[in-house]
């Protein structure tokens, strides 16, 4: 019999909670850039978007268990490793989308962001994944957007130049992180039948078009201080040490046409990127 903390670590496996949390951390940063200060008023808008993050995850996984069963990477997943059924994916999903839109539905432009968001990533993202080897750029969309949702839910104005800077910087970092993913995944993508870069590409090739990548991804940063994101010195000179660290990795990257990759290293620089923008209103 199938014990609760079995059934947990299904859902936790099925919603991509890593995925989720990075989003979720994104989200808050977008709130404390708008308002200044952490309050318990951002747990519902902060909590809707870990539960819509997960929904669209586990949403995807029920859309693509065909493709994920063909690949090694993604066999062991609850649904094609027989762990959990199809139908019963579907139903966690939705029902993590539907509590998640009701924790944003305060705010009525988070909320339909979020939607918004759900939508790009399941309805036009996932199912462009098997048509072009280049949906990933549409597909940062969905990155850029959570950082939106934080801001708005906390008073912000959608069109501030401030979060649309902050916005760009990660539906640009989105792009060369899953590349740099490809880079390690991209027979897994060809077994599964899906259009891949490396099948375009050669490796050399591939290496260099996302350390173009990387680079506008560390313009996009060290550039949020021109809109007045991060303004005090400091966290200016965080954004700029952070961003010479990753370019260090990217030109390591290049230099080895790719054998030696970046992965890890763009998920760490997100990551300390969303920490210096939330100390610079915390800090000041």
């Amino acid at each position: 019999m199938t014990t609760m903390r079995e059934r947990l670590r299904l859902v936790f496996e099925l919603a991509k909670v890593r995925i989720a949390v990075l989003s979720t951390a994104s989200a808050a940063t977008g709130w404390l850039l708008a308002s200044g200060a952490f309050s318990l008023a951002m747990v519902p808008a902060i909590a809707g978007v870990f539960l819509l993050a997960g929904g669209a995850g586990a949403l995807n996984q029920y859309q693509e268990r065909d493709l994920d069963a063909r690949m090694l990477r993604t066999q062991r997943r609850p649904i094609p490793s027989g762990r959990m059924r199809p139908r019963t994916a579907l139903l966690v999903s939705l029902a993590l989308i539907a509590t998640g839109t009701l924790c944003l539905a305060p705010n009525e432009v988070a909320m339909l962001l979020g939607l918004f968001t759900v939508v790009w990533y399941n309805g036009v993202y996932t199912p462009l994944k098997r048509v072009t080897a280049f949906a990933a750029i549409p597909g940062g969309v969905v990155g850029s957007v959570p950082p939106v949702i934080g801001w708005v839910a906390a008073g912000g104005s959608i069109g501030d130049p401030r979060i649309l800077a902050v916005a760009f910087f990660f539906f640009v970092w989105q792009v060369p992180h899953f590349w740099l993913l490809l880079l390690r995944i991209g027979d897994d993508y060809a077994r599964a039948g899906l259009p891949t870069l490396t099948s375009l590409f050669t490796r050399r090739q591939l290496a260099r078009i996302i350390y173009v990548w990387m680079i506008a991804t560390m313009v996009a940063c060290v550039s949020m201080p021109l809109f007045g994101v991060a303004s005090p010195v400091w966290a200016f000179a965080g954004l700029a040490a952070a961003s010479l660290w990753l370019g260090w990795h990217a030109t390591t990257m290049v230099r080895s046409n790719g054998e030696v990759l970046a992965f890890h290293q763009i998920n760490v620089y997100a990551l300390v990127v969303i920490t210096v923008l939330s100390l610079s209103v915390l800090v000041g």
